[in-house]
């Protein structure tokens, strides 16, 4: 559990998002004593806080085990639907998917993963499935490439130094210094492409979506599948289609944030 040392630091909360987050992909179901590994809780704090959140309806018991229930996806939709990603976002990525005919999504950084907030899937061949609240590891996809490269180098160290929360193993990661060079394009160029880095057959492509400050909040991607496109097609026809979709999203984020309202609700 994290710990801090300032008096407004509540603890309960802490071990309590501490219990969600032991729950990952492919762990529908775990027991007490599981849970409490996980989390790095003691097992009767563990239990605790278990039953807690079954009262509040976000964990449910069945034969002894705990799995969360679908109310947790409110804890995630309270972060999209509050900084309206959704409805700046969704008509740009619509509009992009339909003239580039392929799926669309946008990302933050989140530890050394990506996590999508907004996305048009596109009915063809898929490589790798992705959805609202999707992870995978920054430093593979063009995403993520995308969020890391305007970080500070201490700042880009710290990040990559920390575990990914994907559970995705990549099928061919860069090296250190591959990774150095793409980082230092995509900062030069304004866009990234990766080549099936992160998994076999996908291919992306993904521009920044910067704030009125001139700084890189989330980043916007295109994905094909290798079989269908290739990076030439990328590069020519896809990527133009891309960088105005990130300059409308970026236009339209700094307006949003500019509104009165919204700088007051950020205080």
């Amino acid at each position: 559990m994290k710990k801090s040392s300032h008096p407004d630091f509540i603890s309960a909360l802490a071990r309590g998002l501490d219990v969600i987050q032991a729950f990952k992909a492919g762990d529908g179901f775990l027991s007490l004593t599981e849970v409490a590994t996980l989390s790095e809780l003691p097992r009767p704090t563990a239990r605790r806080v278990l039953f807690t959140l079954e009262e509040l309806g976000f964990v449910r018991i069945q034969e002894g085990m705990f799995t969360l229930t679908p109310k947790v996806l409110d804890l995630g939709m309270a972060f999209v639907t509050s900084k309206s990603i959704w409805d700046i976002t969704q008509p740009h990525l619509a509009e992009l998917a339909s003239g580039t005919g392929h799926s669309s999504s946008i990302a933050l950084l989140d530890g050394s993963d990506v996590i999508y907030v907004s996305r048009v899937s596109v009915p063809k061949l898929v490589g790798l499935n992705a959805s609202i609240g999707t992870r995978f590891p920054a430093y593979v996809t063009s995403l993520g490439k995308v969020l890391l490269a305007w970080l500070e180098e201490s700042e880009l160290e710290r990040v990559l130094a920390i575990p990914s929360l994907s559970g995705v193993t990549p099928t061919n990661p860069p090296t250190e210094a591959q990774l150095k060079l793409e980082l230092e394009s995509c900062k030069s160029k304004g866009w990234v492409l990766t080549d099936q880095q992160l998994a076999p057959t996908v291919l992306s492509i993904a521009a920044p979506i910067i704030d009125s400050n001139g700084n890189v909040v989330a980043s916007v991607n295109v994905n094909a599948h290798a079989y269908e496109t290739d990076e030439k097609q990328l590069v020519e026809i896809d990527l133009p289609l891309l960088l105005i979709a990130a300059e409308k999203i970026s236009n339209d984020w700094a307006q949003y944030h500019s509104q009165p309202s919204k700088s007051l609700e950020a205080l």
